[in-house]
């Protein structure tokens, strides 16, 4: 069974998807992911993969009957992807070469575009779960991306911050934001070309970095060739940093911010962003979610991130010093 419930409290959509209860979880023989699996091409760079178990699907089953009124149900209708990221099954993002990273921002941008041309797709998300701290069930690097038929709560009021800010001030607000960063310091990670790098002033995770475009532009689409290789840059340099500062796979989830697709706010003011929220508070500790965060969305952050900043920062300078030519000087 797979349907949308819709909650009316919060006004919002939840999934619920019983077929992924039965994921595999975390096999050390028989990757789906792997070449000489039968699932996947003998040769490949990056692939899309259609997702085996589904949230949303474009064929969905119709909702169970016999609900109305105050409970409404819709059709789980979209897409769900898998991204894999290299048909090695134990290399990472960070691991890669800046070039191949720019093939996962092509190929992110292509599913964009493919996925845009159905009218019933509102909103569609690119994110990464990496590590057994997020729940991540299989090992092989790979990322996914969800076409939603609504706009999720979180992108939502974004767009809605987005348009207060630039009807009060006149401004982006993430151009603001990408200025106060830069004009402050000491939360900077790095600069490049076309993006920023820094842990944001307000972020409840101790290393919640984001990546900003310095251009206002909206999503991957409106990249040009040298902005989308500059991109691969700075998610190779931020990644790598975080392995760097604990001398382990950094576990984080990673999420591309960009305006919906279809709908009345697909041309809405927006800027894109990435932003990542890495659960470990030290090398073994993790922050997790206490019942004020999740019962109250009152976000607290256990480090001040003054300091997590300088951290990361210090770990990325020494992860690209590593690197050689894939750690080129920033601009």
């Amino acid at each position: 069974m797979a349907e949308l419930r819709f909650n009316p409290l919060l006004r919002d959509w939840t999934m619920v998807a019983a077929n992924r209860q039965n994921r595999p979880d975390r096999l050390t023989t028989g990757c789906a992911f792997c070449p000489g699996s039968g699932r996947v091409p003998e040769h490949y760079t990056v692939l899309k993969y259609d997702n085996d178990f589904p949230v949303l699907s474009p064929n969905p089953l119709p909702p169970d009957a016999g609900v109305g009124g105050l409970y409404q149900t819709a059709e789980a209708y979209g897409k769900c992807e898998v991204i894999l990221y290299s048909p090695e099954h134990t290399i990472t993002l960070p691991q890669l070469p800046i070039a191949h990273i720019r093939g996962l921002v092509d190929l992110w941008t292509q599913r964009m575009v493919e996925l845009a041309k159905d009218s019933k797709h509102a909103y569609v998300l690119i994110f990464e779960n990496r590590g057994p701290e997020v729940g991540v069930t299989m090992s092989h690097p790979h990322g996914q991306i969800y076409a939603y038929p609504f706009v999720p709560q979180k992108l939502r009021v974004e767009l809605d911050s987005f348009q207060i800010h630039r009807e009060q001030t006149g401004h982006c607000l993430m151009c603001d934001m990408n200025q106060e960063e830069q004009s402050g310091k000491q939360r900077m990670l790095f600069a490049t070309e076309h993006f920023v790098c820094y842990v944001p002033f307000f972020t409840d995770f101790p290393y919640g970095a984001f990546i900003a475009s310095r251009s206002h532009k909206g999503s991957l689409v409106e990249f040009s060739d040298p902005e989308k290789t500059d991109l691969a840059r700075a998610l190779k340099w931020l990644t790598a940093g975080m392995d760097q500062m604990f001398e382990r796979e950094f576990p984080y989830m990673m999420v591309l911010h960009q305006r919906p697709v279809n709908g009345p706010q697909a041309n809405a003011d927006f800027h894109f962003h990435i932003e990542f929220y890495p659960p470990l508070r030290s090398r073994d500790h993790i922050k997790y979610l206490a019942a004020s965060e999740t019962g109250a969305w009152a976000p607290a952050n256990p480090r001040c991130v003054e300091e997590t900043a300088a951290e990361l920062r210090q770990a990325i300078i020494q992860a690209r010093q590593t690197m050689g030519v894939e750690g080129e000087d920033s601009r």
